[in-house]
């Protein structure tokens, strides 16, 4: 029996319903931004086949392929790509903070960091690399499937009413890699647990601060009330506009405090806002992991 285009889109509506949100806005967003991306363009052991090179003078006879060879007046070597897959740790701060935006045209500070992590994952996970969320149940895997375990657990509704959470690595493994994001305007004190605990398990990664532009530039003036996400803290002054300068030199104070964390366990540091174009922060993300790791 033939099926109906009503049928067609009735089963094809369900299915897409199954896929989580995110998901499908990550996948957009990594085909944008890195269209075929691969995780370990390089030489090394392995099966699949990477590239011929010419044969150089320590090379042994037998890694010559001699059916390439036949066909020029060279000798070639073929080489394997590298298949070692290591182990990718993703936090993304779950606090109440994180559900902010500025402007109702912006995507919230939560929403654009699961994005942003999401959409790594899945360049990771092509590449064969292992991925997983820094909590027990969801240690690094690869494969397509856990693609769709991350989108649902990056996209569950978080019901935490603390304004930050703290990053917990104690379950990554060891000698991994892992991606801290947050907005990092909380206490620093667990931030600093937390790398204290990656250095001595050998690992390596990125701290990534993601903020509205509001609290970049401070545009506050005359009375005004400040109020906490969580509703638990407030703060109202007459003269929002004579705090500008010391907020902004707390924040330029607290950038370089992230800076100085993340260059001494070897890792990077990075500011990314809710205003620009999520391409431009996966591709750091991306090159700041080494297209799929640097050594």
């Amino acid at each position: 029996m033939s099926i109906t285009p009503a049928t067609l889109r009735q089963s094809a509506e369900a299915l897409s319903a199954a896929l989580p949100p995110l998901l499908i806005a990550a996948e957009h967003l990594a085909n944008s931004a890195l269209p075929g991306a691969h995780g370990r363009r390089r030489a090394g052991s392995g099966v699949e086949f990477w590239q011929f090179r010419p044969a150089g003078p320590m090379d042994s006879a037998t890694r010559v392929d001699w059916r390439r060879s036949a066909r020029s007046d060279e000798h070639f070597i073929r080489e394997t790509e590298w298949q070692a897959a290591r182990a990718v740790t993703l936090w993304v701060d779950g606090g109440a903070a994180m559900r902010f935006s500025g402007d109702r045209t912006r995507p919230a500070k939560g929403d654009r960091a699961r994005l942003l992590a999401m959409a790594l994952a899945l360049l990771l996970l092509r590449g064969g690399e292992r991925v997983g969320l820094a909590r027990a149940d969801m240690a690094p895997r690869a494969g397509r499937a856990q693609a769709g375990k991350l989108a649902l657990a990056l996209g569950e509704a978080v019901d935490d009413e603390d304004e930050h959470a703290a990053p917990d690595l104690s379950v990554t493994p060891t000698g991994g890699h892992a991606v801290l994001v947050s907005d990092f305007l909380g206490s620093l004190e667990s931030v600093e647990a937390a790398m204290n605990l990656a250095a001595a398990r050998n690992l390596r990664g990125l701290l990534v601060q993601v903020l509205d532009p509001t609290e970049e530039s401070f545009p506050f003036d005359g009375r005004t009330r400040f109020e906490s996400m969580s509703g638990h803290l407030s703060f109202e002054t007459l003269r929002a506009g004579d705090l500008r300068n010391a907020y902004r030199e707390r924040l330029a104070e607290r950038k370089d405090r992230l800076a100085t964390l993340a260059r001494s366990g070897g890792w990077q540091f990075t500011t990314l806002h809710t205003d620009s174009p999520p391409t431009a922060g996966l591709l750091w993300l991306w090159h700041a992991l080494g297209g799929g790791w640097r050594r």
